[in-house]
């Protein structure tokens, strides 16, 4: 059993820690901002054992000297954190990492950066997502071509529909207008309500589920979009790659 603390730092990141019930094992799931990831675990009485990285960027690796040197942690990622920060063990797809007795598989899903990988922990239907998929949106695609990310997204969609989905920033509401420009699916209208009346009320639209993402989020859609954004025939990469142009450019 895994227990799941979520916490917002930054401008509009969300930090994880996550404690295996059976040891007591504690892991931070990147690391945004040293100080709030120390100060969340003083409140909850806990010392930190692991850091698992999903990507390289700076909100997402930058604090990992600083957590190293003050708790020891034992760092996870893919290679391309050395890029700007220590890291102990280089991890890629099909490999596992043991947090006490939870075991979290690694998931290819680059594109956003090319080594990105999700964390996923079958027992407890949770995956740790950094910047590869938000609820209704997925992210910029920095480095990797359209196969890779569209591969990437596939392999979250293939989890069980009932995976929470742990993803790193809190831009629902910016991508709920985008989703709107692109389909109007009944599914997405009515969450996209919930999810502006959820803002208003400053609550958090993280975590998400698989099967939520997969009735409305438009970048797992895309091929059901083809036809009404003029790219019938169009293989579903070509199809997402066209969604992702058009939330990149888009100014609502």
């Amino acid at each position: 059993m895994l227990r799941i603390e979520q916490f917002p730092c930054l401008n509009d990141n969300y930090g994880y820690l996550v404690r295996d019930a059976a040891t007591g094992k504690v892991a931070c799931i990147d690391t945004p901002d040293a100080d709030a990831i120390v100060a969340e675990l003083d409140r909850l009485g806990w010392t930190l054992d692991l850091i698992l990285n999903t990507h390289w960027h700076p909100d997402h690796a930058g604090g990992n000297e600083a957590l190293k040197a003050r708790y020891g942690a034992v760092i996870w990622g893919p290679q391309e954190v050395t890029r700007i920060a220590p890291l102990d063990h280089a991890v890629g797809a099909g490999d596992e990492v043991k947090l006490g007795e939870t075991t979290f598989q690694v998931i290819d899903v680059g594109g956003h950066t090319l080594q990105h990988i999700a964390f996923y922990d079958a027992a407890d239907r949770a995956a740790f997502v950094g910047d590869s998929i938000f609820p209704l949106g997925c992210g910029r695609m920095f480095e990797g071509e359209p196969v890779q990310m569209w591969g990437g997204l596939q392999r979250l969609a293939a989890l069980p529909d009932d995976t929470r989905l742990y993803s790193a920033h809190e831009y629902t509401a910016s991508n709920a207008r985008f989703a709107l420009s692109v389909d109007d699916a009944p599914a997405l209208k009515a969450r996209a309500e919930r999810v502006f009346a959820a803002r208003e009320r400053g609550e958090w639209t993280v975590p998400t589920t698989v099967g939520e993402e997969k009735a409305t989020n438009p970048f797992l859609r895309a091929p059901l979009l083809a036809a009404r954004l003029g790219l019938a025939g169009r293989s579903d990469p070509e199809v997402f790659l066209a969604v992702r142009k058009a939330k990149d450019d888009f100014k609502g």
